[in-house]
C-alpha cells in the first residue's frame, strides 16, 4: 500500500494540543505496562493497549544509528508522525500517546544514544535503554544483553542520556538477570546510581528463552535492595505475566512496583483490562484492521500482528478462525478484506480510542497492592506545568546527522506472517531479514 503524502509540519487543521504533564518516578509505580516488542509493538497495538488500560507503553527497540537517518513527517489527515526511511516508516507515533510513550533504544555508544534520543524527543515522554536482547543482532554490536557484562559502558550510556536529555524526558533501563544474584545486585546498584527513573527486570538470564519459566522468585530481593537505596526508583517485573489479573499474582510474589506484559499483549492488546475482549476474531481483528488502514500502517506489519491474536472463544468456531487466517494469508493488502471488516470506518475507531484515553487517563489506571515491599501511595499533587515541557506548535527537529547506518530491508513484506503459538519469540530485524528474539 503506497504511503500517503505527508506534511513536513503539523497540519493547520489539527486541534490545539493540550499541555502535557511530564512523567515522574511515581508514574512508573502501581502500573501495568506494554513491553517493547519489535513488530508486535506497532502503533495500532499501542493505541489499543492504551484504550484498554495500559498505564504506559514501550515502543519497539530502535537501533541508535538507524533512526538518525529518518525524516520526520506528519500526516495532515490522521496526525500520525512518521520517522521515514528510504521506502517506509521506521517508527510511527501519534500525539495522543505521547504522555504514555517510552522510546526504547538499542545502543553501545553514549554519543549515538543521545543523538537518537534527541531526534525523537519531541514526540515521546521517556527513553529506555535495551540491556536485555540476547540475539546476535544486538550482542554482536555490543548492544542489548552484551551490556550486562560491560557495566562501565552500560552506565556511561545511561549517565549520558540523563545528563543530555531535558529533565521532562525520563531515562530508564531494561535488563535481564545475571546467573549470580550477587552479580545482579551489584549491577542494579550501579544502574540505579546513574539517575534513572525506573528499572525493568526481565526475570530470565541471557541464555534463557520463552520456553523457560521466568525466575520471578529472584525479583523480591532486588526490589527490596533498590528500596533500601532510598532513591524512589520503581522496579518493574517482566516475564510470564499475561494479563491484568495475572499481574496481581506477579506483584504478590515479587513485590515489584509494576508489571510489564509482552506475550499476553501480543496475543490480545485488551489484556490490560480486567475484562479483556473475547472472540477476538470478531471483536478485535476487524477493529484492528480498520484502524491500521486509517493510520496507513504497513500492511506486512499489520498482517503479522493480526496473526498473533488469540483468546477465549465463546461464539467463534474453529472453522471461523481457519477462514479468517486463510483470508489474511491470501491478501496482499487491505483491499479485499471487506468480508472481515464490513466497512472501513477506521476514523471512528480512532475517535473511540482518543475518547477512551481522554476520558480516563491511562496513568490513572493503577493497581494498588497492599503487599509488603510495594509502595501504596501515589503522588496526587499536580506539579506546576512548565511551558518548557511543551513542544511548540510548528517546530521540527533539526536534520539529524548522517551516520551511514543501513535502513530496514526494502522487501519487509516478503516475510510470512507466523501462526501464533505459546512459544513464539519476538522477531528482531537482522542484516538479512528478521530473526526471533526475546526482549
Amino acid at each position: 500500500m503506497p504511503r500517503r503524502s505527508h506534511s513536513a509540519s503539523p497540519s493547520p487543521r489539527s486541534p490545539k494540543r493540550a499541555k502535557l504533564d511530564h512523567l515522574t518516578k511515581e508514574d512508573f509505580k502501581n502500573g501495568v505496562f506494554l513491553a517493547p516488542m519489535v513488530r508486535s509493538g506497532a502503533l495500532p497495538t499501542r493505541l489499543f493497549a492504551l484504550k484498554y488500560g495500559a498505564t504506559l507503553v514501550w515502543g519497539p527497540e530502535m537501533v541508535d544509528r538507524a533512526i538518525l537517518h529518518a525524516k520526520r513527517e506528519v500526516d495532515p489527515v490522521t496526525g500520525v508522525i512518521s520517522y521515514n526511511g528510504v521506502s517506509r516508516a521506521m517508527f510511527t507515533t501519534h500525539p495522543i500517546e505521547k504522555p504514555y510513550l517510552i522510546y526504547q533504544i538499542g545502543s553501545a555508544n553514549p554519543d549515538l544514544a543521545v543523538q537518537a534520543a534527541k531526534t525523537v524527543m519531541q514526540d515521546i515522554s521517556g527513553v529506555d535503554l535495551n540491556c536485555g536482547c540476547p540475539k546476535p543482532f544486538s550482542t554482536s554490536g555490543g548492544m542489548g544483553a552484551a551490556l550486562l557484562t560491560n557495566p562501565d559502558l552500560l552506565c556511561s550510556i545511561l549517565t549520558a542520556l540523563r545528563r543530555e536529555m531535558p529533565p521532562e524526558i525520563t531515562v530508564t533501563a531494561k535488563i535481564r538477570l545475571l546467573p549470580s544474584q550477587e552479580d545482579t545486585l551489584k549491577l542494579v546498584e550501579r544502574i540505579v546510581n546513574t539517575g534513572i527513573s525506573a528499572l525493568t527486570v526481565h526475570c530470565r538470564t541471557r541464555n534463557m528463552r520463552e520456553k523457560d519459566a521466568a525466575t520471578i522468585d529472584r525479583l523480591r530481593e532486588i526490589v527490596e535492595f533498590v528500596e533500601r537505596m532510598g532513591k524512589g526508583i520503581a522496579v518493574i517485573e517482566n516475564g510470564d505475566c499475561l494479563s491484568w489479573e495475572d499481574a496481581k499474582r506477579v506483584r504478590e510474589v515479587t513485590g515489584a512496583h509494576s508489571v510489564m506484559i509482552a506475550r499476553g499483549a501480543e496475543a490480545n492488546p485488551s489484556c490490560f483490562s480486567s475484562t479483556p475482549l473475547k472472540d477476538v476474531e470478531k471483536t478485535l481483528v476487524p477493529a484492528y484492521l480498520r484502524l491500521s488502514k486509517y493510520l496507513d500502517n504497513n500492511w506486512g506489519l499489520t498482517k503479522f500482528c493480526v496473526n498473533q491474536f488469540k483468546g477465549v472463544k465463546i461464539t467463534v468456531k474453529k472453522a471461523d478462525s481457519t477462514a479468517l487466517k486463510q483470508s489474511l494469508s491470501q491478501s496482499k493488502g487491505f483491499d479485499g478484506l471487506e468480508s472481515i471488516v464490513t466497512s472501513w470506518t477506521g476514523e471512528e475507531e480512532m475517535h473511540e480510542i482518543v475518547k477512551a484515553i481522554e476520558t480516563r487517563s491511562p496513568k490513572d489506571h493503577r493497581m494498588i497492592m497492599p503487599s509488603p515491599g510495594v509502595t501504596e501511595s501515589i503522588a496526587t499533587q499536580a506539579e506546576e506545568e512548565d511551558e518548557s515541557f511543551i513542544t511548540p506548535e510548528g517546530t521540527q527537529n533539526p536534520e539529524p546527522p548522517n551516520s551511514g547506518a543501513p535502513f530496514l530491508p526494502n522487501d519487509f513484506d516478503r516475510f510470512p506472517a507466523s501462526t501464533p503459538n505459546d512459544g513464539a519469540l519476538t522477531p528482531t530485524p537482522t542484516a538479512g531479514g528478521v530473526s526471533l528474539a526475546v526482549m
